[in-house]
């Protein structure tokens, strides 16, 4: 645990995570081994080969509680039970063992911010204002003046994440809870230390039964402004914008470091924390990755993943200018530089498909995406890769909304349409950015629902999966599937990538993608065309004679003193020796 890391960038003493790559499994749409459609824990483990064969780390698993599945299992009724959708504990202890067996870590979802609203804790909380675990949740009367359940009665005018207010009024006590996701997801109050020592407590139990360290969702949220202030008007719906009364408050990593010590504190092992964190910077970052202080080992940010948002938000997508790609790598990178550390992603279980975002997932789909892959895999941090994304997996060809399972998808449909948007514009932009692109089930053959299942899968598959699967990737030595194996190779053998310095090349080349790497006499430069159309770079003369060690184009390298000419999608990776 970070508490009691040394801040050591020596392959001896750095910490284990620095070579590690992660792995994220989204339960539902993995592996179904029972034929209800649904992805379970039995399915998981009948396809750890593909995860050994792979060469990742960590398994990174999604929330599998007990969950009525108003948000896909982040709507937690039960921390210490596992959903019946997805098995049983005792499924779960033998999946560990197999993890384990494989050499290979666990890391569980901590989704603490909220529970569901049919948690124990809740049905408590809202049976009467008396009630001991009331002040376990978050509480308001009507606001002055206003009535109970009418329009501008609620607490604050902040807006939820999945559209419409973010306080619901509960007719047993007639006052609003807040929620900052859906209505069924009210969130914790962590000002209560009773709140805290209930979490710690369970996390406790979680280690001892054997897994790796957590994920934690959205965990930068977890501490509020008290005084709960109205928010700025976004403009939508009336809604005031509550972040920055939520996100990131100093209490934050008090509760953090509190955590560190009453969870992790003297136990024995190698266990790995990340916080995913909205809106967090680069400065706050430092802070929480800090040995030091004894927080996180990382942080997720989502800079680089909003800035093909557009002044409609996530769901009026632009076109990504790479030169603004670059300079938020960039800055991470150096700013993380001497104290902290970065995670790597280009995709998760909220994120379309980066081959059909930021790539080409038509002519060139697979050196786009084994271009993108190598482009992250080779920054300092630690890389994250999403179920799928080791095959190139595409986003999903919706037909319409009747299409679609998220929950933060069809609120906005609803919401948009009912304002007046063309019901067309707001499909284009779900079909872009919808978190359902990255939910689709995992595509293992050519076979009726891609081998996912052998019943109807809970969300159809992506119909490309008769020649985009895992099956027709193993065996070709130029599959997405064995380039993402190469670059995991890479940062398990080479020091430099895990634990070198980062130079950005070409800064302001609208195409091409260029580091360098130096760590000690090693140097390793990563050179990439992230577009369609044939690219010149210069660059220092002494890589002329460099050695290739990766390249995703089968053909020659086009290298020639002073610059190299790249192919659409071209990316390779050169190592020297000064």
């Amino acid at each position: 645990m970070a508490l009691d890391r040394p801040a050591a960038t020596t392959p001896t003493a750095a910490p284990w995570w620095t070579s590690a790559v992660v792995y994220q499994v989204y339960p539902r749409s993995f592996a179904d081994s029972d034929g209800d459609g649904v992805g379970d824990l039995a399915g998981l483990a009948s396809r750890l080969e593909h995860l050994q064969r792979l060469g990742v780390d960590v398994i990174w698993l999604s929330p599998v509680y007990a969950s009525p599945q108003a948000d896909n299992g982040y709507d937690i009724s039960d921390y210490q039970a596992i959903d019946p959708s997805f098995g049983t504990l005792e499924d779960f202890d033998a999946l560990l063992a197999q993890v384990h067996a494989r050499g290979m870590k666990l890391v569980m979802d901590l989704v603490v911010n909220h529970t569901s609203d049919e948690h124990p804790w809740f049905v408590e909380s809202r049976s009467s204002t008396d009630n001991p675990k009331r002040d376990w949740y978050w509480w308001r009367p009507p606001r002055a003046g206003f009535e109970a359940g009418l329009p501008g009665a609620e607490p604050t005018n902040w807006g939820s994440f999945f559209s419409g207010p973010s306080w619901t009024l509960d007719e047993t006590t007639g006052e609003y809870y807040l929620h900052l996701f859906d209505r069924k997801q009210p969130d914790l109050n962590w000002e209560n230390p009773q709140v805290r020592q209930a979490v710690h407590a369970m996390m406790r139990w979680w280690l001892d039964r054997g897994v790796d360290g957590f994920r934690m969702d959205v965990i930068n949220l977890i501490s509020k402004d008290p005084d709960l202030p109205d928010g700025s008007t976004t403009g939508v719906g009336g809604l005031g914008d509550g972040f920055p009364h939520v996100a990131t408050r100093p209490g934050v990593h008090d509760f953090l470091r509190e955590m560190n010590r009453e969870v992790f504190g003297g136990r024995v092992g190698e266990f790995l924390t990340v916080g995913e964190m909205p809106g967090v910077t680069w400065e706050q970052a430092r802070l929480f990755t800090d040995p030091a202080r004894g927080e996180l080992d990382m942080v997720f940010q989502f800079e680089h993943v909003s800035l093909d948002h557009g002044p409609g938000g996530k769901f009026d997508p632009k076109p990504l200018d790479l030169r603004d790609l670059k300079a938020s790598l960039g800055r991470w990178q150096t700013a993380l530089a001497e104290v902290g550390w970065n995670s790597l992603y280009w995709n998760n279980h909220d994120q379309p498909r980066v081959v059909s975002r930021f790539g080409d997932d038509g002519e060139h789909w697979r050196n786009s995406a084994t271009a993108l892959a190598t482009v992250l895999h080779l920054h300092r941090g630690t890389p994250y890769v999403y179920q799928g994304e080791e095959l190139g997996m595409t986003n999903a060809p919706f037909a319409g909304v009747h299409e679609m399972r998220d929950v933060e998808s069809l609120n906005h449909y609803r919401q948009a349409v009912a304002a007046g948007a063309h019901p067309e514009s707001v499909l284009r932009g779900l079909r872009a950015m919808g978190r359902d692109n990255a939910r689709t089930p995992v595509q293992w053959d050519a076979t009726p629902h891609a081998g996912f299942t052998t019943g109807e899968p809970w969300l159809a598959v992506n119909p490309n999966h008769t020649w985009l699967n895992a099956e027709a990737q193993y065996d070709d030595p130029h599959s997405v599937f064995n380039h993402y194996r190469a670059l995991i190779g890479l940062r398990h053998d080479l020091p430099v990538v895990a634990l070198g310095d980062f130079r950005m090349l070409l800064p302001d080349h609208p195409h091409v993608y260029a580091y360098e790497r130096t760590l000690d006499d090693t140097r390793l430069l990563v050179v990439a065309n992230l577009g369609g159309t044939p690219q010149t770079a210069e660059l220092d003369r002494e890589w002329t004679a460099a050695d290739i060690v990766l390249t995703n184009n089968p053909e020659q390298a086009l290298l020639s003193p002073g610059r190299v000419d790249l192919r659409p999608w071209e990316a390779l990776v050169l190592t020297r020796t000064t």
